[in-house]
Formats: structure tokens, C-alpha cells, sequence
């Protein structure tokens, strides 16, 4: 089975929906596919559903994923690095409405640089679903993250 989970933004991330259904359709995804869908307003057919999910329940249907598709949030990353299973993550962007800012663009590049799969295309998910692997999440050093923030906003 295949969780795909966009957490619980106010903004719809439909594009990663569109992308699954499109996988669906030509059939490069033969198996069960559970999604979190929190606000988007497009799902594909053929799938089970959920807006949101208690925490209990989440967790559960967490591991009995074979693999994991998130969006690049912080709450996303920080549960990937709780569990020990395949994961690829797509950053959502301002430009399609699907949040406020790119921040998560720019994670995904600074994560990408770390060797963790991002899904840029349709196509960086069929490949990792094809070949899916666990990459460990590296901790970063407080004094880097600081040192970042006071690059950005100084």
C-alpha cells in the first residue's frame, strides 16, 4: 500500500493529486493507495480517502505503508524521521496557490542536496515507485539552522 499524505494545509495541493490520478489512469501504480487529502479538492478514483485522520489512526496506516508520498512540510519530514520507511517528498509552491510562500521549494532543494528523494515531475514518482528507497533524514545542527535564519532575515 501507498500513503500519500499533503498534511493538513489550508491550501488545496491538487497538483499531487492530479499527478497520482494520471499514474492511476496509465497504470504505473498497481496497488492500494491511501491518501490524506486534507483540503485539496481533486481526488483520483479508485482510491481510499481521508481528510484528516487521528493521530492513532494516521500512525497505524503509517506502517502499513510499503512507501510514503508527502509534501515537503516540516511536519512531514519530522514523522519520516520516526519511521524507517521508503519516502520521496513534493515541495508544494506559491506559484499554483498551494501555499503562501515557496519555503517548501526551498527545503526540498536543501534536502535534494542530502540525497533525500524529491519529486519535481510526475515522472521523479514513477521512477521512485518503481525503485523505492529509505533514506535516513540527517539532523541538522542548531548553530546551521541559526546561522541560515540569520542569513535569510538579516
Amino acid at each position: 500500500m501507498i500513503l500519500v499524505t499533503v498534511g493538513t494545509e489550508q491550501f488545496p495541493f491538487n497538483r499531487l493529486m492530479l499527478w497520482i490520478k494520471v499514474l492511476l489512469e496509465r497504470e504505473l501504480i498497481d496497488e492500494k493507495i491511501v491518501v490524506q487529502y486534507g483540503s485539496c479538492s481533486i481526488l483520483p478514483l479508485g482510491i481510499e480517502s481521508f481528510s484528516k485522520l487521528p493521530p492513532p489512526q494516521f500512525q497505524e496506516i503509517v506502517q502499513k505503508a510499503r512507501l510514503v508520498i508527502g509534501h515537503c512540510g516540516e511536519g512531514t519530514v519530522l514523522l519520516l524521521t520516526q519511521i524507517f520507511k521508503p519516502y520521496i517528498l513534493v515541495p508544494r509552491t506559491c506559484l499554483y496557490g498551494e501555499h503562501l510562500d515557496d519555503h517548501q521549494i526551498e527545503l526540498g532543494v536543501a534536502l535534494e542536496q542530502k540525497n533525500i528523494p524529491i519529486a519535481w515531475s510526475p515522472g521523479d514518482l514513477v521512477r521512485f515507485i518503481a525503485s523505492p528507497r529509505y533514506v535516513p533524514i540527517p539532523r541538522f545542527k542548531s548553530e546551521f539552522v541559526c546561522k541560515d535564519l540569520k542569513k535569510r532575515f538579516s
